[in-house]
């Protein structure tokens, strides 16, 4: 997938829904996205609406989804998330 989303957004929701989100199976879960990372914590997740975010080294991400308005509705949500802090 082509980078379109910056680095800085995805740490930034990763970082809101750590510390307000509610505990869940794998994370914290806020506003429909779950967040959690692997368990040496070099790769994070943020997953929600049938789409998974990864975001490792190097401010590399993947998006994994079925459908491309899963990965839109998915993205908007990001966004409700991360206006919660600006």
């Amino acid at each position: 997938m082509k980078n379109n989303l910056e680095s800085k957004h995805i740490l930034r929701v990763y970082e809101h829904i750590q510390q307000h989100g509610e505990p869940y199976e794998q994370g914290k879960h806020l506003e429909g996205i779950t967040a959690f990372s692997d368990i040496d914590g070099y790769t994070i997740y943020l997953q929600g609406n049938g789409v998974l975010l990864r975001f490792g080294f190097h401010n590399k991400y993947d998006l994994e989804y079925e459908h491309s308005k899963l990965k839109e509705e998915f993205l908007k949500k990001l966004d409700v998330i991360a206006k919660q802090f600006q």
